[in-house]
């Protein structure tokens, strides 16, 4: 297995990976897939906000894909990204999403975040909530019932890990940034 850069030529088989998880599970709350141009917009829209989006490749074929977003958008949450990471649903039980997850928390701790987060939908999705703790991440919190999908009230698993001591220090001051407060 090879984890890599996602490039142009892998949309068409991360959006289908993405179509499966829409329309089968709970890992997104989206109910219709994005087309491949969609996707292609939203891979941009990561790397312009500085963030990692990768592939992890089998033989030459993708076999799953897994990104990180800023948590949201107002200058407070700068220091914090969150997870997104998708199997080829042929693929799963082999360490693919564990590859990912560790490749994608090593690029957010080089690019000097603090937390990262998961939100995980379906508290019965024991495999996701399992790969997370493997990889460090703790549970910070449940929403019960804040998603309908496939016909039920779905919750919202909450988890997180600290990158680069987390909280127990205030990052450093950017000597350009002209006093502003930025990843180091």
């Amino acid at each position: 297995m090879r984890v890599r850069e996602a490039e142009a030529r892998d949309v068409p088989a991360m959006a289908a990976i993405y179509a499966w998880h829409v329309r089968n599970g709970f890992g997104t709350f989206e109910e219709v897939p994005p087309d491949p141009a969609e996707l292609a917009a939203r891979i941009e829209a990561v790397r312009a906000a500085g963030l990692p989006w990768l592939a992890a490749e089998i033989d030459g074929r993708v076999a799953g894909y897994g990104y990180c977003s800023p948590y949201r958008p107002r200058s407070g949450y700068r220091f914090t990204a969150e997870d997104s990471v998708y199997v080829d649903p042929e693929r799963t039980g082999r360490g693919v999403g564990r590859a990912l997850l560790e490749a994608l928390v090593a690029r957010c701790e080089a690019l000097g975040l603090r937390q990262l987060l998961a939100s995980i939908g379906d508290s019965g999705n024991v495999a996701s909530i399992a790969l997370h703790r493997s990889c460090g991440f703790e549970i910070a919190g449940v929403l019960s019932s804040v998603g309908f999908k496939h016909g039920r009230w779905v919750d919202v698993v909450f988890m997180r890990r600290p990158l680069n001591g987390g909280d127990e220090t205030l990052p450093e001051l950017h000597p350009a940034g002209g006093g502003r407060i930025m990843p180091s």
